[in-house]
């Protein structure tokens, strides 16, 4: 038995579904595949409008080798998330050049759920889950379209988000109660975390400059109480010692469990809520006391046990006025004094005479403080090309740079003047979201500054950036930059409206974050345990889903059961007129038609006859024909039932 051909309304639907589903990944899938998508579904929709024939198999296979071969030279793979994602959306844009029965279409729409699904693997924001509704909505109106009859494109998108919003209850359940797991639920491919913005574990001259180019969000933090100072607000990131001459790079350094220094003085109690970077560095606030689960490092950055592949949420307890160092390791200090020979000489002239006019090595940092202060040196994120030497090129050429080149600078000229000195990259900075409260630290404050050893005192962290752009360190990228224009458009303060658009959309995403993607196992247990479930393990939480699931499913079928359709007031108007006919010695027989029955009045009554088969003839229109959704038909249907009145 062959399968039923497509009619226009279902072809139409299908191609709807389709660019639903394929539209949202457009940001994801390389320019030669999106406009290949384009130029197939285009075809597809042509050929539907001019009725004309689907190209031959032949000419398919010909496609589909061709786009295999595409994906193979753009993504130079054929496995893994992005070339997979890419494979699919082509060769569902394939599929619909050769669906012409219902059997393809559904394979269609198997497709398009699985393109809906895959944009989960890139993010899982509110924007995103509303594209994945709308494509969702879109398909289930393509999957009523194969089961029914032809209807206006109103009435069966309104039936499709009835049966997603009948889901809802169904899926809120399964959301609550099944078992989480950390990390994601299926293994991702090898390439499914990568490109992410953020700092990396080596530092060279642009490097920050170029991360500092985006608004997106970093992390963000929740006080108990008052957030700390803006000179305080430093988030310790990747700390680097070794340098080649242009690139800084981490050193040598062990992991613990705990940290190598005792915390006291002043605290600040926070929530971290830690976007993904893809490194286990955790970025906070100086000196982070002693926490389970996490690691220290003799550099004192505080890290995660694996790379952070996904949001995490942190409780911490910082000290920045914590002494660290004060026992350094020789080997340590050593490193912090390398520089590579024939580097940088003027820098390093710099350092001989510095060291020469400082009675100690406590004053050489100040002098060099001053050094700077008294050089001119621009802040700027677009410094002209250095040469050979890059600190000699922005110290005494160009004299400008970016925070990377004012930290490298220094610390090459306090190594240079026999001073332990290294880089540390992170955030500095942050500002409070108006419409929620939280502290909000963005790609665009990451910043790079100095630590400085000094004996009987340790470590101590200078910001030679300071000294030429104080503005930096109390507003921002935005109070340092005299140029609004050249700011990513989220940092921007001179836009009033887009800064409070901006925070309204933030903390909503910052909800949804909180509430529903960082519904993690111990969340799920706080619940369980807050409704006196607090031993329920995965047995307990199986049988718990099985039983909500039940219940919601029996009340959605008596909720269901419980509708009337508009062909039950059809039929009852029906009823009524059979009962008028009855009444005067004409009833229907059981097994008789509208039509047959109306047929047998006009031969008995042909004063009743062209009245009853007009109303029979409207009857079947509607109760077996395509008329059934038009409130028009019914309502005269209704009319004329009541106006009768057979004698």
């Amino acid at each position: 038995m062959t399968e039923p051909r497509l009619r226009p309304d279902q072809s139409a639907w299908l191609l709807v579904c389709t660019i639903l589903s394929l539209a949202p990944h457009a940001g994801h899938l390389p320019l030669s595949l999106i406009g290949a998508c384009s130029l197939l579904l285009g075809w597809r929709g042509l050929l539907a409008h001019q009725g004309r024939p689907l190209p031959h198999r032949f000419l398919l296979l010909a496609l589909a080798a061709s786009l295999v071969a595409l994906v193979a030279v753009e993504f130079q793979r054929l496995f893994g998330k992005e070339p997979g994602i890419a494979l699919l959306a082509g060769l569902l844009s394939i599929k619909l050049l050769e669906t012409r029965d219902i059997r393809d279409a559904r394979t269609v729409i198997l497709l398009s759920f699985f393109m809906q699904m895959g944009l989960f693997l890139y993010q899982q924001n509110m924007g995103v889950a509303a594209l994945a509704l709308a494509g969702s909505v879109a398909t289930v109106a393509a999957l009523l379209s194969l089961e029914g009859r032809a209807d206006t494109p109103r009435a069966r998108t309104l039936a499709a988000a009835r049966l997603v919003l009948q889901g809802l209850p169904l899926m809120a359940v399964l959301f609550i109660l099944f078992p989480r797991i950390q990390g994601p639920l299926w293994g991702l491919p090898a390439d499914a975390y990568t490109h992410r913005t953020g700092l990396s574990d080596s530092m060279a001259p642009g490097d920050v400059a170029r991360v500092s180019e985006s608004g997106a969000i970093a992390f963000r933090a929740r006080f108990e109480g008052d957030p700390p100072p803006p000179a305080e607000r430093y988030w310790r990131g990747p700390v680097l010692s070794d340098f080649d001459g242009r690139t800084w790079r981490q050193g040598r350094r062990s992991v613990a469990e705990a940290p190598a220094y005792r915390s006291q003085g002043p605290a600040y109690t926070y929530t971290l809520t830690l976007e993904p970077h893809n490194q286990r560095w955790l970025l906070a606030l100086d000196f982070p006391a002693t926490a389970p689960g996490l690691r220290y490092s003799s550099d004192f950055q505080l890290l995660a046990q694996a790379p952070v592949h996904a949001r995490q949420r942190l409780d911490l307890v910082s000290h920045p006025g914590t002494p660290v160092g004060l026992d350094e390791r020789e080997a340590v200090l050593s490193q912090a004094l390398e520089l590579p020979s024939g580097s940088n000489p003027r820098t390093r002239a710099l350092g001989a005479r510095l060291r020469a006019e400082a009675r100690a090595n406590s004053d050489i940092p100040a002098l060099a403080i001053a050094h700077f202060r008294a050089s001119g040196l621009a802040y700027t994120l677009d410094p002209l090309p250095f040469g050979r030497d890059d600190v000699d090129s922005f110290l005494f050429d160009t004299r400008q740079g970016f925070c990377e080149h004012f930290a490298a600078a220094f610390v090459v000229t306090l190594r240079a003047a026999g001073v332990p000195a290294r880089v540390v990259t992170g955030y500095q900075g942050g500002e409070i979201n108006a419409v929620d409260g939280s502290f909000v630290v963005r790609q665009s404050d990451a910043h790079a500054w100095a630590e400085v050893w000094l004996a009987g005192k340790g470590w101590q962290r200078i910001d030679p950036t300071a000294a030429s752009a104080p503005r930096r360190i109390d507003g921002g990228l935005a109070g340092a930059l005299p140029d609004m224009n050249r700011l990513p458009l989220l940092v921007r303060n001179d836009l009033p409206w887009l800064r409070t658009l901006r925070d309204n959309l933030e903390a909503i995403d910052n909800r949804w974050n909180q509430w529903v993607l960082g519904y993690n196992p111990a969340r799920q247990q706080a619940l369980l345990s807050a409704l006196g479930l607090a031993q329920a393990d995965w047995t307990t939480l199986i049988a718990l889903m099985a039983a909500a699931g039940t219940l919601v499913a029996g009340l959605l079928a008596a909720w269901a059961l419980r509708q009337r359709s508009p062909a039950d007031a059809i039929d009852r108007d029906w009823a009524r007129f059979c009962q008028r006919l009855a009444a005067i010695g004409l009833p229907r027989e059981t097994w008789e038609g509208p039509l047959d029955y109306a047929g047998r009045i006009g031969h008995q009554r042909p004063d009743l006859g062209s009245t009853v088969v007009a109303i029979a003839t409207d009857y079947a229109a509607l109760r077996y024909g395509m008329a059934s959704t038009d409130p028009l038909a019914r309502r005269r249907l209704h009319q004329s039932i009541k106006n009768f009145r057979p004698r």
